[in-house]
């Protein structure tokens, strides 16, 4: 299986990549930035150049001809402003779906946040933020050629993960490991009966390969 994720370098991406890289998968991350590349080698992951806030859908759609999943995790980061919210956080998500789409991809995972919503309200980054995060995630909803899955973490934290978590509809807020976020989307791209499904993840008392499971089986 070949898994290629937008926003290679980030620290959930690297984190997924070393999964899915002992898992045996071939693993491809997007990245803007070619002195990058050997964080993702050694975490097992081909680098690929490409900025997705320049780069036409015909281009990453080539990049990703022949994945069989796709993962969006980039961001534009802390202390980015507006406008990057815009074109990072939105924009390349959306063209980052509707590359997959039109290449084919069938299995897709979005990185989303928790409280992510269009209709938002505000004029703080953050509520920029929060309403980019929604429009693309209501973007990927309308894409029928994807088996998608939309995955909204709580509080992140570099804090070692216990590989405990809570995963529903709703959970509400609380903290999460980026270890466990990133152990929660290894076990999402194996399990597309959770296609359609849009899951809040904090950190909780249940593993999260049952926490996985017990949500394909709704």
């Amino acid at each position: 299986m070949r898994i290629v994720i937008a926003g290679g370098h980030g620290r959930i991406a690297l984190r997924l990549e070393r999964l899915l890289a002992a898992r045996g998968y071939e693993v491809a991350g997007i990245i803007r930035d070619l002195e990058q590349g050997d964080d993702l080698r050694e975490a097992g992951a081909e680098p690929v150049l490409c900025d997705l806030e320049s780069a036409s859908v015909e281009h990453v759609a080539g990049i990703l001809q022949g994945a069989d999943a796709a993962v969006f995790a980039a961001g534009a980061g802390p202390g980015s402003g507006s406008a990057r919210k815009d074109t990072v956080d939105r924009g390349a998500a959306v063209l980052f779906a509707d590359a997959a789409e039109r290449a084919r991809v069938r299995r897709f995972l979005m990185v989303s946040t928790m409280g992510a919503d269009a209709r938002h309200g505000g004029d703080e980054v953050f509520d920029v933020y929060l309403r980019a995060k929604g429009e693309a995630d209501d973007h990927l909803r309308t894409r029928l050629g994807l088996e998608w899955t939309i995955l909204r973490p709580g509080i992140l934290s570099d804090d070692p993960g216990a590989g405990l978590v809570r995963l529903e509809a709703r959970t509400g807020r609380g903290p999460v490991t980026r270890d466990d976020v990133a152990a929660v989307l290894a076990e999402l791209v194996e399990t597309p009966a959770t296609a359609g499904l849009t899951l809040e993840l904090v950190s909780g008392s249940t593993p999260v390969a049952v926490a996985v499971k017990d949500m394909a089986g709704n």
